[in-house]
Order: structure tokens, then C-alpha cells, then sequence
């Protein structure tokens, strides 16, 4: 029967859609949820930093850890900004243990997928991105070549052709938007706190030095969904040197 269906949609001009498993439909819920939780968190904190503003306290610049006790610490002794603030940060503070509850289930994940513990083996790639990157390819056959990954993602100029007109314009932002944020936040760690040199990291600072910043971690970007979708398909760690990628790319 399936394979009549798939006959009959090949005859009339239907493309086969892949259909994710059960399980990828849950890691993919549990990263969603993750990410509503820390934009909560966010949304909490310039919350609070607004309030405080307006009596003339400024938190100032500290980790997300150390807030709570910093806010506490600036309204002490106001009866009423300690009742009204207090609420938010206890609500905050929920907020927090559920997120380090759902990030602890990520890591588990990871570990125990061997793919995602090869794509972390890539700088700048973090145990989210490498989950997300695996639960929305999940079957890294479905592309003939790594290079359709980054259109996949959204990371691709878009095409303007009319006539005698035909420009780029910026990139698409198709597909997965979880993880064309993710690979974007990855080149930026990538291309300023990785201290490590790689070829992938002097290619991303020349085109910076060319292109501007924003261009570069976008094609940095773009370029990390290519590398993990081979190095997925290879089952090899990252190189961090030109001449060994290019060895393996001819091999």
C-alpha cells in the first residue's frame, strides 16, 4: 500500500514529505518549552530592572544567577517594592528551577545520542544547538548535498529575478527558526570567545574584515550547518585544520 502511495504522488507531481518519529516530536518539545522558559526569564528580569529604574536603582550588569539577591539587596527596607517585587522574583524564581530542570533533561539527551556527541566536537556548538540541529534533520539522507542544509535553515540569500532584474536580497529565514538562532548564536561564539584557531574560524574573521560582523556570523552560521550535516553523514569529528577537511572531503 505504501508503495503504491508513493508511486501514485511520484505520477501526479506530489513530493514525499519526512515525517518526524515520536521521539523527535518530544525532544523537539522539550527544546521549545526550554526556549519559552528562558524568554520568560528574560521578559522577568527587564521587568524588574524597568521598576527599579523608575526609583532611581539600577541593577547594573550582573549574571542571571546573582540578580535575584542584587534586586533584594537594592530594595531593602521599602515595605511596598519588597511585597510588589518580591512577587515577580518569586515567580522568576520558579521560572529558573523549571528551566534547570528542562536543561538537565537536554543534557541527558545529548549524552546519550552519539550524534549529538559528535556535533559538539564543533566550536562554538553547544548541547541545544546540536540537539535542536538533530531533531530537525533526524534523517541526514533527505539531502543529496550538505550545501541544501543552510537553505534548509533559511540561510540562504533570497533570489529576485523579474526581466532583465536578478539580485540577492537578504537572507531567507525559511524553516526552522529555533535553530537558524541557534547556528547564528554558535558563529558568534565561534568567531569571539573560541580562543582555539581553527580554519573555520579564520575564514569567518576575514569575511568580518570584508563583509562587516553580521554577514560573517551568518555565513559562519551557514557554513556550521553544512560541517555537521557531513560530519554527520561521515561519523567524523570536526578538523580544525584546512588541509585535514580537505583531506577528508576528497577521500
Amino acid at each position: 500500500m505504501l508503495a503504491t502511495s508513493l508511486g501514485l504522488c511520484s505520477r501526479v507531481g506530489y513530493r514525499v514529505v519526512h515525517v518526524k518519529s515520536q521521539a523527535t516530536h518530544k525532544l523537539r518539545a522539550l527544546l521549545r518549552s526550554r526556549e519559552m522558559l528562558v524568554r520568560s526569564r528574560v521578559m522577568l528580569d527587564n521587568h524588574l530592572r524597568g521598576i527599579l529604574k523608575a526609583f532611581g536603582l539600577k541593577v547594573g550588569k550582573v549574571d542571571p544567577g546573582r540578580l535575584d539577591q542584587r534586586v533584594r539587596d537594592l530594595i531593602e527596607g521599602d515595605e511596598v517594592l519588597e511585597r510588589v517585587v518580591g512577587a515577580v522574583l518569586s515567580v522568576r524564581q520558579e521560572v529558573v528551577e523549571r528551566l534547570e530542570d528542562l536543561h538537565r533533561m537536554v543534557l541527558a539527551a545529548v549524552k546519550a545520542d552519539p550524534v549529538c556527541r559528535l556535533l559538539i566536537s564543533v566550536p562554538g556548538v553547544g548541547p541545544v544547538t546540536a540537539l535542536a540541529f538533530r531533531t530537525a534533520v533526524e534523517d541526514p539522507t533527505r539531502f543529496a548535498k550538505s550545501w541544501l542544509v543552510g537553505a534548509y535553515f533559511g540561510l540562504t540569500p533570497r533570489k529576485y529575478a523579474s526581466g532583465e532584474t536578478d539580485r540577492n536580497g537578504g537572507i531567507s529565514r525559511c524553516g526552522d527558526r529555533l535553530v537558524r538562532s541557534l547556528l547564528c548564536d554558535a558563529a558568534n561564539v565561534l568567531l569571539t570567545r573560541v580562543q582555539r584557531w581553527s580554519w573555520l574560524k579564520r575564514w569567518g574573521v576575514e569575511v568580518a574584515r570584508r563583509r562587516g560582523k553580521v554577514r560573517a556570523q551568518v555565513a559562519v552560521a551557514r557554513r556550521l550547518a553544512v560541517i555537521m550535516h557531513r560530519m554527520w553523514i561521515d561519523g567524523t569529528p570536526f578538523r580544525w585544520t584546512k588541509e585535514t577537511a580537505d583531506e577528508a572531503a576528497s577521500a
